[in-house]
């Protein structure tokens, strides 16, 4: 079943940079936001790494990690669940390099970050606050 739905990549791609979650293995918090990121399939989100730092030491200490989508103007917030994996010399991570350089050329992209989602949850205010959507 297909949790990645085509509201939410609409979603995705209308907020255009959203915030990454991770922690370190002792459980250190990082946010940082992600303009490079595509939607490749209904459960997998590829977010280029360029400048990523505490972000990479996390997801090699602590894979599991979460996605933040939301902006005023959109009005609706989301929060997507999943574990997360760096890899490079790879197709995936050539044809990310290529999307990248598309998108913003002259970026490092040194590697690509996979997110597969397990579990998406609303995060909008009110009575439904942090309940699991899909």
């Amino acid at each position: 079943m297909a949790l990645i739905t085509s509201e939410i990549k609409e979603q995705i791609a209308k907020v255009g940079v959203c915030h990454l979650i991770t922690a370190s293995k002792a459980g250190v918090p990082n946010a940082a936001p992600m303009g490079g990121l595509w939607v490749m399939d209904n459960d997998t989100i590829w977010i280029s790494n360029n400048f990523m730092n505490k972000t990479a030491e996390n997801v090699h200490e602590n894979s599991q990690a979460a996605l933040l989508v939301w902006s005023r103007e959109l009005g609706n917030c989301i929060q997507l669940k999943g574990t997360a994996t760096l890899e490079s010399d790879t197709d995936d991570y050539k044809k990310m390099r290529e999307l990248m350089e598309a998108k913003k050329p002259g970026l490092p992209k040194k590697e690509l970050l996979k997110l597969v989602v397990k579990e998406i949850y609303t995060c909008m205010p009110g009575p439904a606050a942090g309940e699991k959507i899909a």
